[in-house]
């Protein structure tokens, strides 16, 4: 029988059967409701962790995962969750979590705000997870060291993480034990994950392969000030950088909306404020993802969608695309971008996708933006953001509002 080791909190190793007969005992003070005081207590300390300054340096983006998880912030949230005179809200059960491997916080968004629905839950914590992903369990666990007693017990009943190989009963039983199921990962993670059965009640909530891409007004860049321009080019470092450009949400395109001239130096000058970012940050490419890029770069020239290709060092390669309706979607390795320009943001609505997901932007007003969405029509992009802020999670991703997929609805007339 395959054994679960458990991550957090931290226990000794468990078979799924023991592990799913603990969750389905009454936990201590009694069961979680939406927005639990209990679970608001213990994410707040465990944010107070994230936001210490020395893991921050570490670990930029777990500040940014700290900030979400403030007590105002979860109070916002919770905010939004609206419900008429007929009807209440609770939680749905057990949430089983399949979070990827490659964006080492993930797990940790989708795992709190369903906590905070009032759902136990039960998150893979996949076994190539390191770095920050380790950071984030040592601080969960030392966060029950700091909550009351009765709020310790409490998460010590209804919330695991565990890592465990490959497993078709271990995998199983979880899905099948779950009110809802949450996939995160790509296409292949969603379709090996479908395999195992779910209750007739429960569903999914799936996050399969996305891409983005960014969007920069040339008459914007022209009208900016210098500063905005660098912190444009800061902004667009963190979106890409921060995970290798793997992040579904990092843009792996580059349009310039504007005249061709003012574009081409727009983007010279972009591109050269980004190569200062990198040398300040002192960004290091690993030997095997130059190679990567290079390769992949010179693949897409040998495919015809590229004009011309320039390398900025080994951290940055511009692939100037041949035709601008042809955009490659695929990752093509860290710090690699295709560029083009177009004359309106109406060139670019033909050729979104529904698997785009989040488009980068910088320099157009509010009116351009809303009326390039309204042209889309829901035929792709979940959501439009400033330069800097592409891998800021919100409650909203992916086109779903989390905590009122996490919960649910009881009617109730008199």
């Amino acid at each position: 029988m395959s054994a679960l080791d458990q991550r957090f909190p931290l226990g000794d190793s468990v078979s799924v059967g023991a592990l799913l007969d603990e969750l389905r005992e009454e936990p201590p003070g009694g069961r979680l409701t939406v927005g639990d005081p209990r679970v608001v207590e213990f994410v707040t300390k465990f944010a107070r962790k994230l936001l210490a300054p020395a893991l921050a340096r570490r670990f930029p983006e777990l500040a940014s995962l700290g900030f979400f998880l403030r007590k105002g912030e979860l109070s916002k949230s919770l905010s939004t969750l609206e419900t008429n005179g007929d009807s209440l809200r609770f939680p749905r059960g057990l949430v089983f979590h399949v979070p990827p491997a490659n964006v080492d916080t993930i797990f940790v968004y989708s795992w709190a705000l369903s906590a905070l629905a009032g759902n136990s839950n039960v998150v893979r914590v996949s076994s190539r997870s390191a770095g920050a992903a380790e950071a984030v369990l040592e601080a969960l666990n030392a966060a029950m060291e700091d909550v009351s007693p009765e709020t310790a017990a409490t998460i010590r009943a209804t919330q695991r993480m565990v890592t465990y190989d490959r497993s078709d009963e271990v995998s199983g039983a979880l899905s099948l034990a779950a009110d809802l199921r949450v996939i995160w990962g790509g296409d292949a993670s969603v379709a090996a994950l479908r395999k195992y059965p779910l209750a007739p009640h429960a569903r999914d909530l799936t996050f399969p392969d996305r891409s983005s891409f960014a969007i920069a007004s040339v008459r914007g860049w022209q009208e900016a000030a210098p500063e905005q321009r660098k912190a444009a080019a800061e902004g667009f470092y963190n979106d890409s950088y921060w995970f290798d450009q793997a992040a579904c949400s990092s843009p792996r395109a580059v349009f310039w909306v504007g005249d061709a001239a003012g574009a081409q130096a727009a983007g010279q000058e972009f591109r050269g404020l980004l190569a200062e970012v990198l040398a300040a940050k002192q960004h290091v490419t690993e030997p095997a993802m130059a190679v990567q890029k290079r390769v992949s770069a010179y693949g897409a020239a040998v495919d015809g969608l590229v004009s011309s290709i320039r390398f900025d060092g080994n951290a940055l390669a511009t692939l100037e695309l041949a035709d601008a309706k042809v955009m490659p979607r695929e990752w093509l390795g860290a710090g690699t971008f295709a560029n083009a320009s177009v004359a309106s943001l109406d060139e670019l609505v033909p050729i979104v996708q529904r698997k785009d997901q989040t488009v980068s932007q910088f320099g157009f007003t509010r009116e351009e933006l809303t009326g390039f969405v309204t042209a889309l029509a829901g035929r792709g992009v979940d959501r439009v953001v400033p330069f800097g802020s592409a891998l800021t999670f919100a409650g909203v991703w992916d086109g779903y509002d989390l905590l009122s997929e996490f919960s649910r609805l009881v009617t109730v007339q008199a």
